[in-house]
């Protein structure tokens, strides 16, 4: 294997939702690295899970609610975790909180275009139905959490 370097100054950045910010790092297919920041207030991920991936988070900075399976756990700077494939999931910032996440995939699998689209999305070039049509194609596939549900609505005043 060949070093992988990514430079700040040239990386890809891509806004994907309302105060969220992907940034690429690498997209091979033994690993696909990103940071994601959120503000206050962003909505996140939705509920999913991957069938292949082991998705694993490390937070930077702030503070992430993440949904593993049935439970809800609140991570901050410094904390890491690792979901694997099967396993449903869903990650926002914490309730009066911003966050700043080190994300990546095992194996990788070409997860880039995923995040394209979904800024594609958030400019109005693409539906919400083409991010479910892609489903298989990311191994991204999206799940019901009456935890997850229950902590956006508990969160707001």
């Amino acid at each position: 294997m060949t070093e992988i370097a990514t430079r700040a100054a040239t990386a890809e950045a891509i806004q994907d939702a309302p105060g969220s910010l992907i940034t690429l790092l690498t997209d091979t297919a033994e690993l696909t690295c990103n940071t994601a920041t959120f503000e206050e207030g962003a909505a996140g991920a939705p509920v999913h899970f991957h069938t292949k991936a082991t998705e694993f988070f490390h937070v930077t900075a702030g503070q992430l609610d993440i949904l593993v399976g049935d439970e809800i756990q609140t991570l901050g700077a410094g904390d890491f975790i690792a979901i694997p494939p099967g396993v449903k999931h869903a990650f926002a910032p914490a309730a009066g909180h911003t966050a700043a996440v080190f994300v990546g995939f095992t194996p990788g699998m070409g997860r880039f275009d995923y995040y394209r689209l979904l800024g594609r999305v958030n400019a109005g070039e693409a539906t919400v139905q083409d991010i479910k049509d892609s489903s298989a194609t990311y191994d991204n596939h999206y799940a019901e959490s009456a935890a997850w549900s229950g902590r956006r609505r508990s969160a707001e005043p």
